[in-house]
């Protein structure tokens, strides 16, 4: 796996309120090229909001890329995240198998 800066592979997660919005972004991450992959999962939310706790049903999108790419990523969910402060996390994959990085740099060639 290659460990310059510019192509260490991260996990980007985020979450939006529905299914629907989670695939338009998913969508657009690939189409772009700034994912080579993402991962829906609905999940159950627990957090305090401006006060006050809050439950919700969300769905987690979970992005595999490469760091060179955040900044991208970034500003596509603040163009288009329907939330007024998105959860934006990038966690470096730290291991993966060859092939599989091979296939998730092929993916985001231009």
């Amino acid at each position: 796996m290659s460990t310059a800066a510019g192509s260490t592979l991260i996990e980007v997660t985020t979450t939006v309120a529905s299914q629907i919005q989670a695939r338009e972004l998913a969508s657009a991450l690939l189409q772009y090229r700034l994912a080579a992959c993402v991962q829906l999962t609905a999940i159950e939310s627990h957090y305090r909001w401006q006060g006050e706790l809050q439950q919700e049903q969300e769905y987690q999108l979970r992005l595999k890329t490469r760091r060179d790419r955040f900044q991208a990523i970034a500003r596509l969910l603040a163009e288009r995240h329907p939330y007024e402060l998105p959860q934006l996390l990038a966690t470096e994959i730290t291991e993966s198998s060859e092939a599989y990085a091979a296939w998730l740099h092929q993916q985001l060639e231009d």
